[in-house]
């Protein structure tokens, strides 16, 4: 038996529980427009899109207890690393036409794939940019409530903190999706996903959730911060 219900309180995010099998779903903001192998549901008045948390981390890190989701109508986002946007299509639907995501790509392949879908969902953004230089994209990006950054470099946390300092809001959120292997494949995952709190704290952030991803991801932790109200 197929149960559906709402998460929390997180709008526009459902959850789907199918025989002790559970899923995500947002409400699709194109009825009728898959993005990716995503199924589409009808739900009471509204289409759902299934979020497939072995293709998205910010899915794995709901499901397995992210306590506050900072996503909502109307809110601006910074996404470093949009790639081809199967976590930005199910941000879209979140934040709705009102809202905006500022969708950072290095790759011009992964930038090709993102926008068509760009192309159908006027809030999302897509800028051919490398995410080290966050000053080249300024004509383009305004102030975000939020930055997300999963972009699997070495220095992937001074990318993320280079880029609040341009761009996030004096209340504004951090969300990072760091893989251990993408930084030091000699030392143990916990070892490295400490030091990078401990970076994100001495630059002036306070960590409110570490979250590690398995079963739907190995060595990785989705972190969520913000601002410390004195930095």
């Amino acid at each position: 038996m197929v149960e559906i219900s709402e998460f929390k309180n997180f709008r526009s995010v459902y959850q789907i529980n199918d025989s002790g099998q559970r899923t995500l779903a947002t409400v699709n903001l194109i009825p009728g427009k898959k993005v990716y192998d995503e199924t589409l549901i009808k739900f009471k008045d509204e289409e759902l899109r299934t979020w497939n948390p072995f293709r998205s981390k910010l899915a794995a890190a709901i499901l397995n207890g992210l306590e506050e989701l900072p996503i909502g109508e109307r809110t601006h986002i910074l996404y470093l690393g949009a790639a081809s946007g199967t976590t930005c299509s199910h941000i879209s639907d979140i934040v709705g036409r009102k809202g905006r995501v500022y969708c950072i790509e290095f790759s011009p392949r992964a930038i090709r794939d993102l926008l068509p879908l760009c192309a159908d969902r006027r809030n999302l953004l897509p800028i051919l940019a490398d995410a080290r230089f966050p000053e080249r994209y300024s004509p383009l990006c305004g102030l975000v409530d939020l930055i997300y950054c999963d972009v699997a470099q070495p220095d992937q946390s001074k990318i993320l903190v280079n880029n609040a300092m341009l761009y996030l809001k004096p209340s504004g959120k951090i969300m990072i999706a760091i893989k251990a292997r993408s930084i030091d494949v000699t030392k143990p995952p916990a070892e490295i996903f400490k030091s990078e709190v401990e970076f994100l704290e001495r630059k002036g952030f306070t960590i409110n959730q570490k979250i590690r991803l398995e079963p739907y991801t190995a060595d990785h932790i989705f972190i969520f911060g913000s601002l410390k109200k004195n930095a």
